[in-house]
């Protein structure tokens, strides 16, 4: 089998007890991933969030932080307790050291939250040089 390199790395947390915070948690969510974003010192491109009443789509939220060098997002399906997490960079940012404030801080909000599965998946794989 041939050894590939990876110029990037995508990590995936699924979560169950999530509890909203306030009534706009999609908008505190995306100010903790914001937050996380510039202690990591990468470049946030834009940030978005859309808070879903339950009218048209399931109660909940999804926020996206774009990245210079990938993004940072979250889904919520807040009357399931349900959250996703995913974080994608390339070139020299970590997405784990991104992952690992972001978890630190929900467990510090939310210490009934339970994390059901973390996965560590490398990206852009290429031929080494």
């Amino acid at each position: 089998m041939d050894q590939f390199e990876a110029h990037g790395a995508h990590v995936f947390l699924d979560y169950t007890g999530y509890v909203p915070q306030q009534e706009d948690d999609g908008a505190w969510m995306l100010t903790l991933m914001e937050q996380a974003v510039e202690e990591c010192k990468i470049r946030n491109v834009h940030s978005h969030v859309e808070q879903f009443d339950g009218s048209v789509s399931p109660p909940g939220f999804a926020a996206v932080v774009l990245l210079d060098e990938s993004h940072v997002s979250a889904h919520c399906y807040s009357e399931k307790g349900w959250l996703a997490l995913d974080c994608f960079t390339c070139g020299g940012s970590n997405p784990n050291e991104l992952a690992d404030i972001i978890h630190q801080r929900l467990m510090e909000c939310m210490p009934m939250l339970s994390l059901k599965q973390r996965q560590h998946q490398e990206r852009f794989l290429h031929e080494g040089e």
